[in-house]
């Protein structure tokens, strides 16, 4: 009994040493990594920048719609079936290049008529001048009377004016014949084709054989709202709306995958009145097209540039929203953190242009942003703007 006794006493004595082992192992464990001498967790390091300002270039961004210079519908001048369909949609002609084929039959039928009644008219004409020829001497020598020479030339003259309506129509049939083969006004891209071989068109026909794309020079339309529209008044020179779009530097066309069109265009026109129902007036840019890069039906952003003065800039990645408020995290002098609301006045690029709540030579935090509270210490690393700049140009 007494031996059961110690080992059940040495057995309780081992398991509190261990018990004893284990709490001071665990004790100079992770967590004294994890906090400073006064029980803090360490302060975060992260990049810091100093904020200055620069001069640059904002662009305001509208979105557009591509349309080509002319677009034009190739709809048939005769009646009849379409025998032949020489293009493909899509396709890229020249001026002057057979599009569609009309079946010429009834027309060459038509001209051949026209050709048989102006040979006849000649014919009658020949006939009223030998008979005019004759009765001249005749009644010049009173053999005859001048009504009978009246007559003559009558006739003559009628035979003339045949002659003449047999000659318009054969040339109006010509034409109808010219009509049959249908071509390309201009060089152009060919849109939709809703027509096959063998269909009925004509004149009166509602649909067009299809719409051929002008396209050495684009159209890009666009639109400002009426607060961009008095904003562009004030921002470029000129007494009248003319003056003022002569002194819109050339723009750039952000397409649908935000590359931009290696070629800038020109805004030339805008519209004479403001859409009521959008609140908006409507723009064009005009960009030169020689490689046929864009199409008709295109979309994209106009991006117009606008030259200011020196502003401080600080790249998006360093804001925060709260409340549809924009905020960055400003470094004091005691490497806290302080959350401030800025003002946006522009941006361009990847960047904001700040015209209240920053000024030039204060720090503030580019990223780790959702780690941080206000308040909260940080270790800074030094970040170079211009390095940033380099990377990530305006």
């Amino acid at each position: 009994m007494e031996k059961s006794l110690f080992h059940s006493r040495q057995g309780i004595t081992v398991f509190l040493l261990l018990s004893a082992l284990a709490a001071g192992i665990y004790s100079c464990g992770p967590s004294t990594a994890n906090t400073t001498a006064t029980g803090q967790p360490p302060a975060q390091s992260l990049p810091v920048l100093t904020v200055t300002d620069q001069q640059v270039t904002a662009y305001r961004e509208f979105t557009a719609s591509v349309e080509g210079s002319r677009d034009i519908e190739i709809r048939p001048q005769v009646d009849g079936y379409l025998d032949r369909i020489s293009v493909d949609e899509g396709a890229y002609v020249r001026k002057g290049q057979v599009l569609f084929h009309i079946d010429p039959r009834p027309y060459q039928e038509r001209l051949n008529t026209a050709k048989a009644t102006l040979a006849s008219a000649q014919a009658a004409l020949e006939s009223a001048q030998i008979n005019v020829d004759k009765l001249t001497p005749l009644v010049a020598n009173n053999v005859v009377s001048d009504v009978q020479l009246k007559s003559a030339k009558a006739s003559y003259n009628a035979a003339v004016a045949n002659v003449s309506s047999a000659q318009a129509a054969v040339d109006a049939a010509k034409i109808d014949i010219g009509y049959t083969a249908i071509k390309a006004p201009a060089d152009g891209y060919i849109g939709t084709i809703p027509f096959k071989t063998g269909s009925l068109v004509g004149k009166g026909t509602m649909e067009a054989l299809t719409i051929l794309s002008e396209t050495k020079d684009i159209h890009v339309y666009f639109s400002m709202s009426e607060l961009d529209f008095l904003d562009f008044k004030k921002q470029f020179a000129g007494n009248t709306i003319e003056q003022k779009i002569r002194e819109i530097p050339s723009v750039e066309l952000v397409l649908a995958d935000n590359s931009v069109y290696p070629q800038k265009g020109k805004v030339e026109i805008v519209d004479g009145q403001f859409d009521k129902t959008m609140g908006a007036i409507k723009l064009r840019a005009t960009f030169p097209n020689a490689n046929g890069l864009l199409r008709s039906g295109n979309t994209g952003r106009i991006r117009i540039p606008r030259e200011l003065a020196k502003s401080v800039l600080i790249p998006q990645e360093a804001t925060f929203e709260v409340q549809d408020k924009v905020f960055v995290y400003a470094l004091l002098d005691s490497n806290k953190v302080e959350g401030r609301p800025v003002t946006i006045s522009d941006r361009s690029g990847r960047y904001y242009l700040i015209s209240n709540g920053l000024k030039p030579g204060e720090k503030i935090v580019y990223n780790g942003l959702d780690r941080l509270r206000d308040g909260m210490a940080i270790n800074p690393q030094k970040m170079s703007m211009d390095s940033l700049l380099s990377a990530n140009p305006i």
